[in-house]
């Protein structure tokens, strides 16, 4: 496929979020494949250590591999990343806008809450493609953009509301910049929605220090995100070891039916709802 194409030895990758989890391992394959690699994220030491480690797995070293402190949720940092990156390694190839903070939230809890979460996991995807992608249609070589979503995004449980919005934003977002690009005449870009499952990093580790058996590793994210990327698949929806993906689709469309159906919002979670839903997910099984 024209945007797997891109990834490939010599082109230049972007990744942000890259200091752990699925940006670290992400960085390490692209570096693996001999890619010219840019990892950033906030500085300090942890993205330092990330760099030096995404070094050990780049076939030439050190010298294919950048990393550059960023705070996504300042556009001027994403102007210093995409000029810093064009001067060290030329053209950008493959984009992934991964850079998500989870510090929790509720309706009427903390507002900084909320604006961190909305900065750096939307503004940093709308910020980062809007940034770099106009470069990479023009340089006219294949090209793809990765943006990180999340079930939560999709079906929107209770628990998280800023969290569910910024990455429903992103889900709507990702999904316009492919039809702009699929509409641009002569563009070799294509955008993708990377939809993670229960993976264990940072982000969702919380007090654990072991894996817990359901998740898994962003390692294996990244396995499932290639394999999908040389199908050409839009929507990267990752099952996990608790999860398959029947059981995904069947509560993406349950979410859906509640506009249809006219039910409840996030009936899924309602009392009254609650033996439809369980008959409505046992038809996966039958």
């Amino acid at each position: 496929m024209m945007s797997y194409s891109a990834i490939a030895k010599n082109n230049v990758a972007v990744v942000t979020g890259a200091a752990s989890g699925i940006g670290l391992a992400s960085a390490r394959r692209f570096a693996s494949l001999g890619m010219k690699v840019v990892l950033a994220d906030l500085g300090g030491e942890k993205l330092q250590a990330a760099a030096a480690e995404v070094s050990k797995a780049a076939p030439e070293g050190s010298g294919d591999i950048a990393a550059i402190a960023t705070d996504v949720s300042r556009a001027d940092d994403l102007v210093g990343l995409a000029r810093a990156t064009r001067e060290r390694f030329g053209h950008v190839h493959v984009l992934m806008n991964n850079a998500g903070t989870q510090p929790g939230s509720s309706i009427f809890g903390p507002l900084e809450n909320w604006e961190a979460v909305i900065g750096v996991n939307l503004w940093g995807v709308i910020n980062g493609s809007r940034i770099f992608t106009p470069a990479m249609i023009a340089h006219g070589e294949p090209a793809l953009v990765i943006n990180t979503g999340s079930k939560q995004g999709i079906t929107t449980p209770p628990g998280d509301p800023a969290y569910n919005l910024s990455k429903a934003g992103v889900k709507v977002f990702t999904e316009a910049l492919q039809h702009e690009l699929r509409n641009t005449e002569n563009c070799q870009v294509n955008a993708h929605l990377l939809i993670p499952g229960f993976v264990h990093t940072s982000l969702t580790a919380h007090w654990r220090t072991e894996k817990p058996a359901g998740a898994w590793t962003p390692e294996q994210t990244v396995d499932f995100m290639m394999e999908s990327l040389a199908r050409g698949d839009f929507y990267i929806l990752c099952p996990d070891n608790e999860v398959a993906r029947p059981t995904d689709e069947k509560r993406i469309l349950w979410a859906a039916g509640d506009i249809v159906e006219n039910r409840q919002p996030l009936s899924r979670w309602h009392s009254d709802y609650g033996d439809a839903f369980q008959a409505f997910l046992a038809e996966t099984k039958n």
